[in-house]
């Protein structure tokens, strides 16, 4: 069985793909281009939850029953903000991937879908495999937030921690990757690196680049685990 990792850009897909070495093959898929490095297949899904649900959802169909099998973990990956003080380019491992802004403004606050009595605003990814690439890594296990829009006043973030107290990170694409992973009935991890401090948008702050670095450095660590994982049956 193979892993499947969505990232939302190139550049992203790319760092993750270094990590293996030599030259990953590529190959088509409705809506998307693999790039296959052993056992991996790395595609740019797009940005936001439904572009990345998408191309999750038509790689994960593609792969059924092709040979050398179907996929056995989905890994939505790339780069994102984290909650202050987790420092520019740390690593967070979800231990809740949550659609921080899937719901409805009411006069008392926000209420997630969940609260309004229908669907689903989070997703947990396996307990043993966060543990396992948490020590590989280094990487802090909590929750990882999904939003639509990215987070840019001191007000909106003080809004998010207080709705998802221990939040480290938020990004844009996780919960369309668990979505989709859900349904094809397969196990979903999310890791991130740290390329700016969630809150009012500072880019001569951001360190693209050194979290880049840094999602090559983790799935070269992780990798073994995320393979290894993904023989057994769990």
């Amino acid at each position: 069985m193979r892993v499947l990792v969505v990232t939302a850009v190139p550049v992203e897909r790319d760092a993750v793909t270094r990590a293996f070495g030599g030259t990953p093959q590529i190959l088509d898929v409705p809506g998307a281009e693999l790039h296959r490095s052993g056992v991996f297949d790395v595609l740019a899904g797009g940005a936001g939850p439904a572009a990345a649900a998408a191309a999750a959802a038509f790689a994960l169909a593609s792969a059924t029953g092709s040979a050398p099998g179907p996929y056995g973990l989905v890994v939505s990956a790339g780069i994102g903000g984290g909650f202050a003080p987790a420092p520019l380019g740390s690593l967070v491992v979800a231990s809740d991937i949550v659609a921080a802004d899937l719901g409805a403004e009411t006069p008392d606050g926000f209420l997630p879908v969940t609260a309004l009595g229908f669907g689903r605003d989070r997703f947990a990814p396996p307990p043993t495999l966060v543990r396992e690439v948490a020590a590989a890594t280094g990487a802090s296990p909590g929750p990882v937030l999904t939003v639509s829009t990215v987070t840019g006043t001191a007000a909106r973030t003080a809004a998010l921690l207080t709705a998802y107290p221990g939040a480290l990170a938020e990004a844009m694409e996780g919960f369309g990757v668990a979505e989709a992973a859900e349904r094809a009935g397969v196990p979903v991890l999310e890791l991130r690196a740290v390329s700016n401090t969630v809150g009012p948008r500072d880019r001569a702050a951001w360190r693209i680049g050194d979290a880049l670095a840094a999602l090559t450095e983790a799935f070269g660590k992780t990798g073994p685990v995320l393979e290894g994982w993904n023989r057994h049956d769990h």
